[in-house]
């Protein structure tokens, strides 16, 4: 059976490998074309290039998926199967190519959180568990019908960096199973169940992340944890000189708590923590990055910076 492999980031890298492991036949990885990236803007290959470098596969770098060159290329190598791990967008072309279909691996239990930030947007609506899923493909994006899923548990205080990189494992098994499943004949296509109210997973924006300190603790250290460590949450506010102040959060803990302080007032002695007020409690940050600095633990933080009496953030 001939494989194509299409992915680009870290996450895909496991998937791929474990075919690679288990002797698949991988006649062919496609991926992004290199393009600069960095301050030094220096050029820049794909994790999924990378490894497909390292072991000898056929590298295909596509701009545009529709381009005939490209089309000609894929349809040279005569693939049984298309796998499609954390890629872009396929045109019908190209996903109705292969005899046996292209399937995908999408990091939630489908049909809830169908989009681009499945992982982020489980842990800002702080789900209980959630998962990978592998699909076939059709047009409308992560609608097709499911061959495998996988459950993962998560705690309170799961991030979204701890849940991308259980999942690329969790899923890279989920692909193996797909894949035997496939070859041996054996499995059944199930339709996406949409009788209930769905959840979903939009593209990520800065406003997205932005803090609202009007929330509940909840509803902030979920922000805080689903966006931790990218593109991570955060929060401005001016000092009495009019000088803006702006944070990223990456670590906090939660305290329910009655209170009288405005929400958004930080609450530290300036030494060994520090703690923002909200609708029914303090979130506290224990990790945090002022603008153009490093991030920091905030005792590191504090030894050399401090805030006002009375600042809050807006």
């Amino acid at each position: 059976m001939k494989i194509v492999f299409m992915g680009t980031p870290d996450f895909a890298v496991p998937c791929l490998d474990i075919l690679v492991r288990n002797g698949y036949d991988v006649v062919g990885v496609i991926t992004v074309p290199d393009k600069p990236a960095g301050r030094g803007q220096q050029v820049q290959q794909s994790p999924v290039k990378k490894y497909a470098l390292e072991h000898g596969l056929r590298i295909l770098q596509p701009e545009k998926l529709k381009a005939p060159e490209f089309i000609e290329e894929l349809k040279s190598l005569n693939a049984d199967l298309q796998i499609v791990v954390a890629f872009r967008m396929l045109p019908e072309v190209v996903w109705n190519m292969p005899p046996l279909g292209t399937y995908n691996l999408h990091g939630s239990l489908l049909p809830n959180y169908r989009g681009a930030a499945p992982i982020n947007w489980a842990l800002i609506n702080g789900e209980k568990e959630t998962g990978v899923t592998s699909f076939k493909l059709i047009h409308e994006i992560d609608a097709g019908n499911v061959l495998f899923a996988e459950k993962v548990q998560l705690t309170d205080d799961t991030n979204a960096g701890e849940l991308h990189d259980t999942l690329m494992h969790v899923g890279a098994g989920l692909m193996l199973k797909t894949v035997k499943a496939i070859e041996e004949g054996k499995y059944e296509l199930k339709e996406q169940l949409l009788n209930t109210e769905l959840k979903h997973a939009p593209k990520l924006f800065k406003e997205t992340c932005k803090i609202d300190w009007n929330k509940d603790v909840n509803s902030i250290h979920n922000l805080i944890r689903g966006l931790s460590p990218y593109p991570a949450a955060w929060t401005e506010g001016k000092d009495s000189k009019g000088n803006v102040q702006s944070i990223k959060v990456y670590v906090s803990s939660k305290e329910l708590a009655a209170h009288t302080t405005n929400k958004g007032q930080i609450v530290s002695d300036n030494n060994t923590y520090l703690k923002v007020a909200c609708s029914n409690g303090y979130i506290y940050i224990h990790e945090l990055q002022l603008a153009g600095k490093k991030r920091l633990k905030v005792q590191d933080l504090l030894r050399g910076f401090k805030f006002e009496e009375g600042f809050s953030f807006s």
